[in-house]
């Protein structure tokens, strides 16, 4: 394998559909061996190969995993390798992801169940299981902080890595190091990713989006204006569907149409949004990797297929709700100080309540109960089409629940049996210790 970095050429032609013209640098994603020009690896022979006029320059990456929760369902049971997975709740729940199969059936993230399974009936429905994927999470970020300490995590599945500077330690540029990141998680953790490699943040992640999964796209600076012009301002992370529909009535579809208000015009009409679109719409993006950027808040919701107001079918989703929040903070060693309740009513009204505990808390029955008292001071009884909980003012768990409660002297007896039943969901598996409520 080369380890030097050959010389960039003079050519600006973005390779990513196979076109080579002229002399480029180029990667196999196979073997890693660096080469100039080709549509197949003089190597290894095979066409798994990036070539872009900037691809030893660029340090800016985004890696997504492929479809992660499913990828981690079909790995460790192989029986479900060839078939439709769907993670998620029952009947009445969303689905959390779901493998490339189903979603080339119409699937998608968030979609209500009922709806995932009209359009793929023979899916096959697993519950999430919040631990192993937490455990596999920490795997693949222990081999990018082997990588550089510049690490920006989003989720479980997910982060941006800032990586200049590395070439002269680990003797490679960015990209082989990348390559190299994918091929390990592979092979090791049977977990693929995506790559998406460019100047700047909103790029990278832009990138990694291009050609999932297995993917691994290059954006670079010259081609920077070119590339974002078609394309629409609904790619903007962040532009959801009420700020794109604000965008829409200013007559702004896409990033050309976005170029040709100016800096003032657009923060008159969008306020310090329009700032940051001005930038984006030339592809400029000044945010750095923010290495350990603590994490706010953890919550979790649930959309039903059919608004309800019976109280027990609510607070059963509440409970299960509030055990995943519990079992996201502990999986981080985190503990939280504020408890929220969200609601969605028929008219798509969101109301909210939130509380301050006098110390922190990762326990899930304390979180629910939390909630519980939030959702008995909400007036009327709906119906509602959604249902959430969070807790937020994040802290270390050294000093969760030491307080007590002196209203409630059984709370520390529950917490008790909390932790050894979570002991035991450890050892035997989530579904060896189930509470009554989490049936409802």
């Amino acid at each position: 394998m080369q380890n030097e970095s050959p010389e960039s050429h003079t050519l600006i032609v973005h390779s990513r559909g196979g076109m080579y013209l002229g002399s480029m640098p180029s990667l196999c994603r196979e073997c890693l061996t660096c080469f100039e020009t080709g549509p197949r690896c003089p190597s290894c022979g095979r066409p798994r190969v990036i070539a872009h006029p900037e691809l030893w320059d660029l340090s800016i990456a985004h890696m997504d995993c492929d479809a992660f929760y499913a990828s981690v369902e079909k790995r460790d049971n192989p029986e479900l390798a060839d078939k439709p997975v769907i993670v998620g709740g029952g009947r009445r729940g969303v689905v959390s992801t779901a493998c490339y199969i189903a979603r080339m059936r119409g699937v998608k993230s968030a979609m209500p169940m009922f709806q995932a399974l009209k359009k793929c009936p023979d899916a096959v429905v697993v519950k999430p299981r919040m631990d192993v994927y937490v455990e596999t999470s920490k795997a693949i970020r222990a081999m990018m902080e082997e990588m550089t300490p510049s690490i920006e995590p989003l989720s479980l599945d997910e982060a941006f890595m800032d990586l200049t500077g590395t070439a002269r330690l680990h003797g490679q540029p960015p990209a082989v190091m990348l390559a190299r990141l994918v091929s390990r998680m592979k092979a090791e953790l049977g977990i693929t990713g995506s790559i998406g490699l460019s100047h700047n943040k909103f790029l990278a992640k832009i990138a990694s989006d291009l050609d999932k999964p297995r993917g691994f796209s290059v954006i670079g600076q010259a081609e920077t204006v070119d590339f974002l012009r078609p394309k629409p301002v609904r790619l903007i992370w962040g532009v959801g569907s009420v700020a794109q529909e604000s965008l829409e009535r200013a007559g702004i579809r896409t990033f050309e149409d976005l170029m040709r208000w100016d800096r003032e015009a657009l923060s008159q009409r969008f306020g310090s949004m329009g700032d940051r679109l001005w930038h984006l719409a030339r592809g400029e993006d000044h945010r750095g990797v923010q290495h350990n950027a603590p994490i706010k808040s953890i919550s979790n919701e649930t959309t039903f297929y059919e608004d309800t107001g019976d109280v027990d079918i609510l607070d059963g989703h509440l409970w299960r709700l509030c055990e995943k929040v519990s079992d996201r903070a502990k999986a981080r060693a985190l503990a939280g100080r504020v408890v929220t309740l969200k609601l969605k009513d028929s008219k798509f009204k969101l109301i909210t309540r939130r509380v301050t505990l006098p110390d922190s808390t990762h326990i899930a029955d304390r979180i629910y109960r939390t909630a519980r008292a939030l959702f008995d001071q909400v007036p009327g009884t709906g119906p509602y089409r959604l249902i959430g909980a969070g807790l937020s003012h994040l802290g270390p768990e050294e000093d969760a629940d030491r307080a007590g409660d002196l209203l409630d002297p059984k709370a520390g007896t529950r917490a008790k049996a909390e932790r050894a039943t979570d002991e035991i969901r450890a050892r035997f598996g989530e579904s060896a210790i189930l509470k009554g409520r989490s049936l409802r």
